[in-house]
């Protein structure tokens, strides 16, 4: 971001404090105008769409199960994958700048929509805890979920961030987590993001103070597992923590801020650590995406998003693998593209270490938008239509552990 840049934006931002939105819209649409000759290429043979001035300036608002129409996926090769007829998909409603923000002006972000889950029917055996952590930085309540299912010894701990205006429950439900718990024997915990703490409910990934070590969010996060780790089975050298949008952005930072505690990372149509410092620059991250900071060490992580994804940029998707893979030289990168078992197109971008494993892997999805990819309709922000996230994060997840 240019001295200029962030002098204009920090004008956007008081303009906005001070409620003229009008004025502030004008301005942030100038700012964020793409101009001729200053598109970067897609790394890592990323086939991210090229936005439209008025995509630059409105995201859309993708309903339940619902993907953008535009742009269209390219074509698969006629030898490789069976062309399938597209279904007609209805276009939402485009949000308005001046729309955003209003959210952003109280804190939040882009409304996600919330769907009301019901009561999970559980296995025999098997338990949904409400619980609650305090501690120095704060307090949160927190769901777990404890299989019926026995195994030998402790269990993984999986730690999922919903995104902005979901709840736990919702969260659990869209990406059915508890079922490959069950059949997996895992420990999973949904901490809960109140609006007291955030109006839309999402994680202060923007923040300074909610991106480092034992500060805001992220110690509260820390001190839930740390309460896990003392008063339940859960495997100290095991955990684990995904999260989808702001929730994403937030379990990157806990990867980045806990290396001793967190063993690997899943980021969800997220964006990268350091990627803003206030509302206006997270504004300008996830319409144009960021680079955010340079990470001195980092945790394995594996990266969904959706190329069709008009609320954050794809780009930081990318940046998110550059950040891990810019830490651990020497890995061998592997590119593999398929279809899910309900034709939705991806690419797949390997990065591993010299015993064959996995240190980094991005999951590129051509036509999905901002969506659980692979997740249940019962849950708000989610694309049944493949590859699941929640089975391949699990997969990732068990070739790692903390020595």
């Amino acid at each position: 971001m240019t001295r200029f840049f962030a002098r204009d934006m920090a004008q956007a931002s008081s303009l906005t404090r001070a409620g003229k939105l009008t004025e502030a819209t004008a301005l942030i649409q100038s700012l964020l105008r793409p101009k001729a000759g200053t598109d970067a290429p897609p790394q890592e043979g990323a086939l991210v769409p090229g936005l439209a001035d008025k995509d630059v300036i409105e995201g859309t608002c993708t309903p339940v199960g619902d993907t953008p129409s535009e742009p269209a996926p390219p074509k698969a090769p006629k030898a490789k994958a069976r062309k399938t007829a597209a279904k007609p998909v209805p276009r939402a409603r485009r949000k308005s700048l001046g729309e955003t923000l209003r959210s952003l002006a109280t804190a939040g972000m882009p409304g996600m929509g919330q769907v009301a889950a019901a009561p999970p029917e559980l296995p025999t055996g098997a338990q949904f805890l409400t619980l609650s952590h305090a501690g120095p930085q704060g307090s949160r309540d927190y769901r777990l979920y404890v299989p019926a299912r026995k195994v030998k010894g402790p269990m993984p701990l999986i730690v999922m961030l919903h995104g902005c205006t979901q709840s736990p429950e919702d969260f659990a439900a869209g990406t059915g987590m508890n079922a490959l718990a069950e059949e997996t024997g895992c420990l999973v915990a949904w901490p809960a993001q109140p609006q007291g703490a955030n109006m839309q409910k999402c994680w202060n990934w923007f923040r300074p103070e909610d991106q480092a070590r034992d500060s805001g969010e992220p110690a509260v996060i820390a001190g839930i597992i740390r309460d896990i780790l003392r008063d339940h089975p859960a495997d100290a050298s095991r955990v684990y923590v995904a999260g989808l949008s702001a929730g994403g952005a937030a379990a990157a930072i806990m990867g980045a801020a806990y290396p001793d505690l967190i063993a690997a990372a899943g980021v969800h149509s997220g964006l990268p650590v350091g990627g803003a410092q206030d509302v206006m620059s997270a504004l300008s991250a996830m319409r144009n995406g960021a680079a955010g900071k340079a990470q001195t060490g980092s945790v394995p992580v594996i990266v969904f998003h959706g190329l069709a994804d008009s609320t954050v940029h794809p780009d930081n998707g990318a940046a998110v693998i550059a950040q891990t893979v810019q830490a651990r030289p020497g890995l061998k990168q592997v590119r593999n593209s398929g279809t899910s078992g309900r034709g939705r197109s991806y690419r797949h971008i390997r990065h591993d270490d010299k015993q064959g494993r996995s240190i980094a892997e991005h999951w590129q999805i051509e036509g999905a938008g901002h969506a659980w990819s692979g997740g249940q309709p019962d849950g708000s922000y989610t694309d049944p239509e493949g590859p699941d996230a929640s089975r391949e994060m699990l997969r990732f997840f068990a070739q790692h552990r903390l020595s």
